[in-house]
């Protein structure tokens, strides 16, 4: 039994009510209060996880001193509770990339910066990335909302090329190579962490040059 399923699940102190940091009921009106309260402890706990199946609505209400039953008025089961904590999860994420984006001062810079972006969410919640990219529940329900992460990158590639800062080409495709090389440098490092890493910027730089056809020298950080 890992200690992360101890500390959610197990061997948690109780008191008489048989929760955790017992509270009263949400005045009428704030459901929506205590779902997102349910949501940010799930996104927590799967961080820490790093598997939804190790997950439990009953943990979750534990987490946050409430009733089971008050989990199960938002989400039928696990799964639409850890579907809607990862739903979260990426469009803060996808936020913060477009930060990162607006902030680049030319087409390289932007797609550098996306790519960069992602590849430090990763290992700063390695555990929400596997269960968003590695868990059965890509399987098993639709997770069509990760699409936009494709859709940016690719609008991104194409500037590039459309400014002559890359060959011309299929961007479609060539974003699917570049996601596919960080996807793999990212997993790798998230399951193989011992391993003697470069810096992942420099990973990213070579997979931009050799993927994209892009020039970085020419680029403004």
């Amino acid at each position: 039994m890992t200690v992360a399923r101890r500390l959610y699940g197990y061997n948690r102190v109780m008191n008489a009510t048989g929760s955790t940091n017992a509270r009263g009921r949400n005045p009428r009106g704030q459901g929506e209060r205590l779902r997102e309260e349910v949501v940010t402890a799930a996104i927590r706990m799967l961080d820490e996880l790093a598997d939804d199946q190790a997950l439990s609505l009953r943990a979750v209400a534990r987490e946050i001193g409430i009733a089971a039953t008050s989990v199960y008025i938002h989400f039928a089961d696990r799964d639409e509770l850890v579907l809607a904590a990862l739903e979260r999860s990426h469009r803060e994420l996808m936020d913060s990339v477009q930060q990162a984006a607006d902030a680049a001062a030319d087409p390289v810079a932007e797609l550098r910066a996306r790519t960069l972006v992602l590849g430090g969410w990763a290992h700063q919640h390695p555990g929400l990335y596997k269960v968003l990219h590695e868990s059965t529940l890509n399987q098993r329900t639709d997770m069509s909302f990760k699409m936009v992460l494709g859709q940016q990158m690719t609008a991104a590639v194409q500037r590039c090329m459309d400014e002559g800062r890359a060959p011309a080409g299929d961007a479609a495709e060539v974003t699917l190579d570049l996601r596919a090389a960080v996807h793999g440098a990212v997993s790798m490092r998230v399951n193989q962490p011992d391993l003697p890493w470069p810096p992942l910027e420099e990973q990213v730089d070579r997979f931009l040059v050799k993927l994209v056809g892009v020039s970085l020298e020419a680029s403004a950080p």
